[in-house]
């Protein structure tokens, strides 16, 4: 099992499985009762441990722990969300505007031919069929990078993207780390990268040696 930052996991008795010197707030066991599942952290999985986030129903709750790769009982992937198109799934009664973007998104990154798929709460509701998305939700999503995402292909992907009725942030994910791709296509000097040990401020010459 390959474990990446945003898969989410579903535990077999989840509250019973996470590992952490930190009180457990009430909201963590209420949540994980109702929706099994954790989302993988960006921090290093040492010794079988794995760092992972609980989301709360609101955006202060927020919890980070780890769990053990045997309480691990299915794994889902920001691209499996993608690629078995679940949010033609969802029946709720609201116009949700993260949600009527994912089509918009699928042609333009289909076109690009770049893997990709929904994280944040799009992602979690997808995965866990919990209602996290709001009306006013931006739609965030990772998409891998490929060699040869060039600056111009960057830029007219943004300028598709400022068409969807939702803001959409896309992060792409290398093997050195995540980055913003709207930063990418402005050819900025330096970038902050996202890496499992920390941000840090990379030259965006970087690219060449991924």
């Amino acid at each position: 099992m390959v474990i990446q930052t945003h898969d989410l996991l579903e535990l077999k008795e989840p509250s019973k499985q996470l590992i952490t010197d930190s009180f457990i707030p009430d909201w963590v066991h209420d949540t994980l009762e109702d929706a099994p599942f954790v989302i993988v952290r960006r921090a290093p999985i040492k010794n079988g441990k794995v760092p992972v986030g609980v989301r709360g129903y609101t955006r202060s709750e927020r919890f980070a722990a780890f769990i053990s790769t045997d309480s691990i009982t299915r794994q889902i992937t920001p691209e499996q969300l993608s690629r078995e198109k679940r949010w033609s799934e969802i029946g709720r009664n609201i116009y949700l505007k993260a949600i009527d973007s994912l089509n918009l998104v699928e042609e333009v990154l289909h076109a690009c031919q770049l893997d990709w798929g929904p994280v944040g709460s799009v992602g979690f509701e997808l995965a866990s069929g919990l209602p996290a998305i709001h009306e006013s939700s931006d739609l965030d999503i990772v998409i891998r990078w490929k060699e040869g995402l060039s600056v111009k292909t960057a830029q007219k992907i943004i300028d598709e993207f400022d068409k969807a009725p939702a803001r959409i942030d896309p992060l792409v994910e290398t093997p050195e780390g995540a980055f913003s791709l709207i930063e990418y296509s402005r050819e900025v000097p330096s970038m902050m990268v996202r890496t499992k040990e920390g941000p840090n401020l990379v030259s965006s010459s970087f690219l060449k040696l991924i």
